[in-house]
């Protein structure tokens, strides 16, 4: 039996989750986009990117940086630099194997 959610509760619920995930993938800086592509089908830029689509759904302007800098929690390219590593050739052969959204 499921409990009955009024809509700006659940609206809340999914925010607090929301915020929740983006910390966690802030936390996980040992975790590569790419191993998330590779095992989730989605990484920090697709999130960003649904981000800034939503925003521009309510007619909110929002660039790609902008986005990305909010579920970073940093410039994209200085989280690049701390912590991206290179891609490993299983890496690379298992993100060409993985259905693209």
């Amino acid at each position: 039996m499921s409990a009955e959610i009024d809509p700006s509760t659940q609206t809340a619920l999914e925010a607090a989750a929301f915020r929740r995930l983006v910390q966690h993938l802030r936390d996980r800086t040992d975790v590569q986009n790419i191993d998330m592509m590779n095992l989730a089908g989605f990484c920090r830029n697709c999130l960003s990117r649904w981000y800034r689509e939503a925003a521009e759904a309510q007619n909110l302007p929002m660039t790609d940086p902008q986005a990305r800098e909010l579920i970073y929690g940093m410039p994209y390219k200085e989280w690049q630099a701390k912590y991206q590593t290179p891609a490993t050739d299983a890496q690379k052969s298992a993100f060409e194997t993985t259905p693209k959204h």
